[in-house]
């Protein structure tokens, strides 16, 4: 057993190996940098002045976790970006800060005291059979009180017993978080995670190797007096610009907080608003109160069906009400005194919304059963019908609106299918006792006309698209589709007051009317379900507090020009931007409960997460000068006191305002800060997530725009870079499923470089991209293999090192194309990976920098054989290698630089960007693809030629020993003829094929040489290399028209020539002769005699195309 545990352990630390390596230069170069502090910087002295500077920052990471690998995505696009902008010679600050505003912290805080007073310390939560018993019956008892949708599925298992387990409780979470049983008691106080949770962070973050100015690092709220008075100045001078008011709104609220509940705020739907319709008050009729057992209780009161719509100018066409005949619906008393017959769930938004006596508690009078309305008539408001009657509908939803439909068929496919059906159907109104005059008298009546659709565009798009049955759900969707937004910008009034008036100009006003003549009423309700962090459903609530303005006229527009001139990296972010302003109104920016700063005049309010962190980057630019000592949370006094930071020192350094007395604040420190902020801003770049895009970057623009008006463009934001969500190999990172990896936890596993690796090849654009353990595990193989060849390259005594050769020497020119090509292929990968480097494409210079400068290395040492590599090159290759390589990978080709290449000065994070030997030579790049291009399908030919014969077949298997190659000279005949009319019709890098087709039709000598005049033959000789010919010019773009000359762009016959036995070599053959398939005075001559395969060969080959002639071993024996 000893034996196969030593065993077990040295396979292990074999497979680690590798890993261990870059683990160790991950190490030393950290230290070195550490030591340096070379990524510490300050505003350039006048000596430095016309040094470039980059500042980018990153959101503030959340708190309330350890960071994983979702926010090393987006943090490592910064990294990436300020990485190469110093390795360009640039100064470049990169801070780190770390948010603990909002409500979660204090939220799980409060779980984890609720747990330990439940069921003690530690706790001892019910078995799971226990909890899943008591889940079902908490489910149960909800479903007696609550309604249920008959046409939606149910899980047998609810989503309580579902999440039951230790990973639901917030202990279990902290747990799987590695802290130990008995700590986690101390995360009951919400202080101790601002103590926790920043320090490991920023451990984390550091280990990555992420070159952070750690001196201007801070927590947020008031616990830094410092930030803390930074963001009241911010929301003191937005109320002294009249951006900040108090007023009575709409928001997203958690009846559990008592507060209105942000983005961040939430454990589900992030981004959702408030949905607001308008209630249209059905009146129920004095005859139902003696007919109808469920009203009798309601008798001598105004009881309305209470139907949530967003086309108010549609109820002229109402013909009946919906309701769901197995819903659950109550009758509640408003403060009004009248009572409103609802959903439940409605009733409880509505209560928030001061329609009621008490807040959050809805009066119920009592229940009833959907099936129990039945029949019941009501006077519809604007209705051309005096009485309507309620009808079922099984569509319905209890979880959006209030449960009731109003029904209006002309303009509603939904409701034209669904009352077709009941008219039609003689069983399904016996099902639900629905009586004939109820339904059947009851026509479509036109109040609409949509053009193309005519005056009842439901029932025309429902034939149009031959739909059966209200069940008919997709074709339903298509329907709405194509009419509701039709209707509302091109329909016209045909009823009513507003006949004749567009629809889009009277849809308001007759909303408005509607509320004064108190026959509707105003309800919103969230957008989608919303849960808090605290763990309750959020409601919609009229909320009295402060509000940010955004969204009003002059400061939108403001800010759309700071959106005009900024660099969003991708049309798609830009038009997301572009929604965001056209939507956002109003933002509640005020909480009672949570952590943070105070709103400056009103204490008893806390600045909402969201807004406090929209112009912090302006904090960084400062943060040292006050805080001191590398701490973070500003308990070490600077150089001043917190309470020197006064208002007027503020608009000093950010605004340019007077400078204060020496005695009011020390005059050299605000001159430093003074000199630092204009320095550094605006900031250069903005590295977050798209979902972002919402809220906290819009956010960011307007309150620039705010601070830093119009005249004040230069202190606006330069760009936003935003990227999609992170998967883990393939799916979706989830505690929940075991698909996840906290950022220390991949450092660990991969080590620092293969995980930036990888995160640089997991995706560029703004889709969603992918991180693979498979890639990060073969990137250790690769540098630590790169390192080795790199090392034995440039040790002076090594074996492999002498076996170079040096320019000049013997017989060798230094001219050799296989020396040009790999040196051309050198500075096409600068030129190539600085631009995309510039554009933040990380993984295409990874392909460029690295993968394809690896790959033609590679070709280079097939070419000329390991023994006549030049040297010059080899060092050339591996200092561009190091460099190009350096901003994903720095602690790898820090080690490269320092002990391999033995570079005294500088770290290669700072060393420069490498530059090229001499400009790109295209011809020779294309001249080398072609070669490797034309080995690759001739070495296919070679294959099919010696494939063993077919089974049965009584040949001798063929063995290739020599090829002959035959060049063009240039297009001759009507290829030639074709390029001509081609060259004639492209322009603008484009190349029309209709053009291209006409002009041929007319090319009558053409047509003639090719087939004898005839169209239709002809074109079909030429169409494959026209085709050809197109493509390539699309290809090329700009440089298209070069596909269209009469030769190759370089020297074919030569090309092949000097590279004749690399493809020799490359194809296994005894040798390699080229010729012109065509001779002139000087040119070499094939002695051969010209048998049929020479004559196909040289029949076949164009410029560009070269055909060969293979010579075998068994033809070589036949002549002997």
């Amino acid at each position: 057993m000893e034996g196969e545990e030593q065993e077990q352990q040295q396979t292990q630390q074999r497979s680690t190996a590798r890993r261990d390596q870059l683990t160790y230069y991950q190490t030393l170069a950290q230290k070195q940098w550490q030591e340096s502090k070379v990524f510490e910087v300050n505003a350039a002295t006048k000596e430095d002045e016309k040094t470039i500077k980059f500042f980018g920052n990153f959101p503030y990471p959340y708190m309330n976790g350890l960071l994983h690998l979702g926010h090393a995505f987006s943090l490592s696009k910064l990294e990436f970006a300020s990485a190469y902008h110093r390795l360009k010679g640039e100064n470049v600050l990169f801070p780190f800060g770390f948010h603990c505003t909002g409500m979660p912290i204090k939220a799980c805080a409060d779980k984890i005291e609720k747990e330990i007073k439940t069921y003690g310390n530690p706790p001892i939560f019910p078995s799971m059979e226990t909890a899943d018993a008591e889940a079902v019956e908490a489910e149960k008892k909800k479903e007696e009180k609550e309604f249920k949708d008959p046409t939606k599925f149910a899980a047998k298992k609810s989503k309580a017993a579902a999440k039951t387990g230790k990973q639901a409780t917030q202990w279990g979470i902290m747990q799987a978080s590695g802290i130990a049983d008995e700590e986690i008691p101390s995360f009951a106080d919400s202080m101790h995670w601002l103590e926790y949770f920043p320090p490991l962070a920023k451990r984390d973050v550091a280990l990555l190797g992420c070159q952070v100015d750690w001196r201007r690092s801070f927590i947020t709220t008031d616990v830094n007096p410092f930030y803390d008075s930074f963001v009241r100045w911010q929301f003191n001078t937005l109320k002294k610009l009249g951006k900040i008011v108090k007023a009575k709104r709409y928001a997203v609220y958690s009846p559990i907080d008592k507060q209105p509940c942000a983005d961040h705020d939430r454990a589900s739907g992030e981004g959702v608003g408030p949905q607001e319709y308008l209630l249209i008050k059905m009146h129920v009729l004095e005859e139902n109160f003696e007919t109808l057992e469920c009203l009798k209780p309601l008798k001598g009161k105004e009881v309305f069906l209470a139907a949530a719509t967003l086309r108010p100018e549609t109820m002229y066409g109402q013909t009946n009400c919906w309701i769901l005949p197995e819903g659950e619906y109550g009758a509640y008393e408003l403060k009004s005194k009248e009572v409103f017959v609802m959903a439940e769930r409605a009733a409880l938004n509505l209560s928030y919304q001061e329609q009621f006596e008490e807040e959050g508690k809805p009066k119920l009078l009592c229940t009833m059963k959907g099936s129990e309305l039945m029949g019941c008539s009501v006077k519809a408001p604007n209705a051309v019908l005096e009485k309507i009657y309620v009808l079922p509908m099984l569509t319905i939803s209890m979880t959006k609106g209030t449960g009731v439909v109003t029904s209006v068929p002309s303009d509603s496919p939904d409701d034209f299918m669904a009352l077709s059906d009941l008219k039609s159907k003689e069983a399904l109104r016996a099902k639900f006792n629905v009586k004939d005059e109820w339904v059947v008298p009851f026509e479509v009546i036109p109040i609409i006309n949509i053009p193309g659709y005519g005056d009842a565009s439901a029932p025309a798009v429902c034939e149009e698209l031959k739909i059966k049955s209200q069940n008919d759900r997709q074709k339903l969707d298509e329907a709405k589709h194509r009419t509701y937004l039709k209707g509302f910008t091109d329909g016209v009034m045909i009823v009513g007051e507003y006949k004749g008036k567009p629809v889009k100009e009277v849809k308001p006003i007759i909303k408005q009317e509607m509320v004064e003549a108190n026959t509707g009423l105003i309800y919103s309700e969230p957008e989608k379900m919303v849960m808090s962090r605290s763990g309750g459903e959020c409601v919609v609530a009229l909320t009295d507090q402060w509000y940010l303005e955004y969204g009003e006229e002059n400061w939108k527009d403001v800010t759309e020009k700071c959106l005009n001139q900024m660099n969003t990296y991708h049309e798609e972010s830009k038009k997301n931007f572009e929604h965001t302003l056209g939507w956002l109104r109003q933002w509640a920016c005020s909480r009672s409960f949570g952590l943070g700063t105070k709103v400056p005049w009103d204490d008893q309010f806390l600045i909402e997460s969201l807004s406090d962190s929209t112009i912090y980057m302006a904090y960084y630019t400062v943060a040292h000068l006050f805080q001191g000592d590398y701490d973070m949370y500003g308990k070490k006094f600077g150089s001043v006191e917190p309470s020197k930071l006064t208002d007027a020192v503020w608009d000093c350094i950010f605004l340019g305002a007077e400078k204060p007395s020496e005695s009011e604040f020390p005059r050299d420190v605000l001159d430093k800060a003074i000199a630092e902020f204009n320095y550094w801003y605006p900031f250069d770049l903005r590295v977050s997530g798209k979902d972002l895009i919402q809220n906290h970057l819009t956010f960011s623009m307007y309150s620039h725009t705010a601070i830093w008006p119009e005249g004040q463009e230069n202190r606006w934001p330069r760009a936003f870079r935003c990227n999609g969500h992170l998967l883990l190999n393939g799916d979706k990172m989830s505690k929940s499923t075991g698909n996840f990896k906290t950022l220390g936890q991949a450092i660990e596993e991969f080590g620092a470089d293969a995980v930036r690796f990888a995160l640089a090849d997991a995706g560029d654009t703004v889709e969603d991209a992918n991180f693979s353990d498979e890639t990060a595990n073969a990137a250790i193989l690769r540098l630590t293999k790169e390192c080795d060849w790199m090392e034995s390259m440039m040790n002076e005594s090594s074996d492999e090192r002498k076996k170079l050769r040096i320019k000049g020497d013997d017989d060798k020119s230094g001219d050799d194309f296989a020396d040009r090509a790999f040196e051309n292929s050198i500075n096409f990968a600068i030129e190539e990976t600085q631009k995309y480097y510039e554009n933040m494409m990380f993984r295409e210079a990874l392909r460029t920098g690295f993968y394809n400068l690896q790959a033609a290395r590679d070709e280079y040492r097939q070419a000329v054989g390991e023994k006549e590599m030049r040297l010059d090159l080899i060092e050339f290759f591996v200092e561009v290698q190091t460099l190009l390589l350096a901003p994903v990978c720095p602690h790898t080709c820090e080690h490269v630089w320092k002990n391999v290449l033995k570079k005294k000065s500088k770290h290669v994070v700072n060393a420069g960007f490498p530059s090229k030997s001499k400009d790109v030579d295209v011809a020779l790049m294309k001249a080398n693809a072609h070669v490797n291009k034309e080995i690759s399908n001739w070495r296919k030919m070679i294959a099919k030629v010696q494939a063993p014969p077919k089974k049965g077949k009584a040949t001798v298997k063929t063995t290739v020993t020599d090829m002959k190659i035959y060049v063009a000279k240039e297009f001759i005949g009507w290829r030639s003829q074709c390029l001509q009319i081609m060259k004639e019709k492209h322009s603008r890098s484009k190349l029309d094929s209709k053009e291209v087709m006409d002009a041929l039709k007319n090319a009558t000598e053409l047509l003639q040489e090719v087939a004898d005049g005839n169209f239709k033959g002809a074109i079909k000789v030429m169409m494959p290399f026209i085709k050809f010919k197109m493509d390539e010019v699309n290809a090329l773009a700009e440089d298209g028209a070069s596909a269209l000359e009469n030769t190759t762009v370089f020297d074919e016959f030569r090309v092949f020539e000097e590279t004749s036995d690399y493809v020799c070599k490359s194809l296994g053959l005894n040798s390699v002769k080229v010729f012109y398939t065509t001779t002139t005075s000087g040119d070499k001559d094939d002695d051969s005699k010209d048998d049929e395969k020479v004559k196909k060969a040289k029949s076949e080959s164009t410029p560009g195309a070269p055909s060969v002639a293979f010579g075998t071993l068994e033809e070589a024996l036949e002549n002997m």
